[in-house]
C-alpha cells in the first residue's frame, strides 16, 4: 500500500515539475540576479524551476541510500544480537548440565567413598558392584608376566581325591638322617 501510495505522489510531482517548467518560458518569464555558489543562472523561471527539479531529485536519491544503508546496518546489528543472545543461551544450558553432571558426579564419589572400606570392597566383603573381589580377573601384567595359575576347578569327587594323593614319600637311610647341612640348626629334642 506504501508503495502504490509512494508511486502516485511522484507521478503527480513529475506532472507538476513538466507543467512548471513549460508554464514558465519565454522572454517574459525571464530571470534576473540569481546565482548559485557564484554562477549566474539565465534563462526562465521555468528553467530554473528544473534546474531544481533536478537538484531535488538528486538529493531524494542521496537520502534513499542513506536510508537503504542504515536500513541494513539495523537489520543486521540486530540479527547479530539475536544470534549472541541465542549463543548466550545455549551457553547457559550447556553450563547448567555440566554443573549438574559435576554435582552427580561429586555425589557418586562421596557416596562411594563413604560405603567402601580401605581396599575397596563394601563392608561384607564384596566390591562395589556386588562381586566378590576374589573373582575378579587377573590384570592385563598379570597375564603377561604372572605365573600362569591352574584354572579353577569345581569340587573334586570322592574318588578323584584318591587318585590326587600326593605319593608316599621314602624314609631317609639312618646315615643321611644324622647328616645336617651346614647352616641348618639341628632340631631341639
Amino acid at each position: 500500500m506504501i508503495v502504490i501510495l509512494g508511486l502516485v505522489i511522484l507521478v503527480a510531482a513529475l506532472i507538476a515539475g513538466v507543467a512548471g517548467v513549460l508554464a514558465n518560458g519565454g522572454h517574459a518569464h525571464a530571470v534576473t540576479h540569481f546565482a548559485v555558489f557564484g554562477y549566474h543562472v539565465t534563462g526562465s523561471t521555468g528553467t530554473l524551476l528544473l534546474y531544481g527539479i533536478v537538484v531535488g531529485a538528486l538529493a531524494m536519491l542521496g537520502l534513499s541510500l542513506l536510508l537503504a544503508g542504515a536500513r541494513r546496518t539495523s537489520r543486521r546489528g540486530r540479527d547479530a544480537r539475536r544470534r549472541l543472545a541465542q549463543s548466550r543461551h545455549e551457553t547457559a544450558t550447556v553450563s547448567a548440565d555440566r554443573d549438574d553432571l559435576r554435582g552427580q558426579r561429586d555425589t557418586a564419589r562421596a557416596y562411594t567413598a563413604s560405603t567402601l572400606g580401605d581396599d575397596g570392597t563394601t563392608p561384607n566383603g564384596t566390591a562395589p558392584n556386588g562381586t566378590d573381589p576374589g573373582l575378579r580377573r587377573p590384570s592385563l601384567f598379570e597375564r603377561l608376566f604372572a605365573r600362569r595359575s591352574a584354572p579353577p576347578q569345581a569340587d573334586p569327587q570322592p574318588d578323584a581325591l584318591a587318585s590326587q594323593a600326593p605319593a608316599a614319600q621314602p624314609e631317609p637311610r639312618a646315615d643321611q638322617a644324622a647328616t645336617v647341612p651346614a647352616g641348618a640348626s639341628a632340631p631341639a629334642e
